[in-house]
């Protein structure tokens, strides 16, 4: 910063009003200083600025998610990015692959960088680890699943609202023989979905112990697996309900295999890009990623203003989007 100072003839703390966007300045001068900036490829540091900076906060977030390279993850991502780039924070992201050790270290890692609050998708049973933390003002929104052992702000999806509007689709559709393939049952989505799949068939007089069930399907192809496994059974299912987007394609790779498509019915828990020009286009219960991380990032900018209200859990609605799969009738 002395270096761009003597170049561009002023003094130091002009420099450093201009490159953190601060008035007092004449267009002149700016351009003196950000000219000898770029001769010299002189960068902010915002790790030592933020010494400085009242809150001594760094402009930086930690997102920790199941995964990145899931769509779900990445369009909350990119929705987190949008709302607090115009805040100039930036998102430093990490997958926690439903890992709860994972989870705990790159919690850790991240305090240890001083980021200035954090959003993630707890997998560990509990997260009580965080409250010393967060009772020194740490903003914390959980997404996705609420928090257990801490109280903070969650923004989540009406899972079991959700599930339950898939069998009552699949219901209304004549189908009595239903089938439920998930995710591992550790995970809090997973056996709210399941939860709300089940009940429903019950109140509608179905005998859910009848009901094939498969969970622990982390993969396509364990649920390729799993769905070819009850397809080919005595008492195959005339519709399928998959609990997550990675599940939903195994299912489809499935019933492909079987030549299946157009005689078994299936609602998928997730949308996704192209699943409107399948033959037939795949029915799901749609979360809404982008309103989550929208909603997450509204709320965790809140907190780091100073809002000190009550947390709050918030429920983003699932819907409905029928594209072919889901309406097709029972198989004779």
């Amino acid at each position: 910063m002395r270096n761009v100072a003597a170049l561009a003839g002023v003094g130091i703390k002009t420099v450093s009003r201009v490159m953190n966007d601060e008035p007092g300045v004449s267009e002149a001068t700016r351009e003196r200083v950000l000219s000898a900036s770029r001769q010299l490829n002189y960068q902010l540091d915002m790790a030592a600025g933020s010494l400085r900076r009242t809150g001594r906060q760094t402009l930086s977030i930690g997102l920790l998610l199941p995964s990145v390279a899931n769509p779900f993850s990445s369009e909350i991502h990119r929705a987190l990015e949008d709302a607090l780039s115009a805040r100039g924070i930036a998102v430093f992201a990490a997958s926690l692959d439903d890992d709860p050790a994972r989870e705990k270290a790159l919690v850790t890692a991240f305090l240890g960088r001083r980021v200035d609050g954090m959003v993630l998708t707890p997998i560990a049973k509990n997260q009580a680890y965080v409250i010393p933390e967060h009772s020194r003002d740490l903003p914390l929104v959980f997404i996705d699943r609420e928090p257990v052992g801490i109280e903070a702000d969650a923004v989540v999806t009406d899972n079991a609202a959700g599930a339950a509007r898939a069998a009552s689709h699949l219901l209304a559709h004549g189908h009595r023989r239903l089938a439920y393939l998930g995710d591992t049952p550790e995970i809090q989505t997973a056996r709210e979905r399941r939860r709300g799949f089940i009940e429903e068939l019950g109140r509608a007089g179905i005998p859910t112990s009848t009901v094939p069930v498969r969970e622990g399907l982390r993969d396509k192809e364990s649920a390729r697996l799993a769905a070819l496994e009850i397809l080919t059974s005595d008492e195959p299912p005339t519709a399928i309900f998959s609990s997550q987007n990675l599940v939903t394609f195994g299912v489809m790779r499935a019933l492909k295999e079987l030549g299946a498509s157009r005689r078994v019915a299936l609602v998928g828990f997730d949308d996704f890009a192209l699943a409107d020009i399948l033959d037939p286009g795949i029915t799901v219960i749609a979360q809404h990623p982008e309103r989550i991380g929208k909603l997450a990032a509204e709320r965790l900018l809140a907190r780091i203003d100073g809002d000190d209200g009550a947390p709050r859990t918030y429920v983003v609605p699932s819907e409905l989007i029928p594209r072919g799969s889901g309406e097709l009738p029972p198989s004779s």
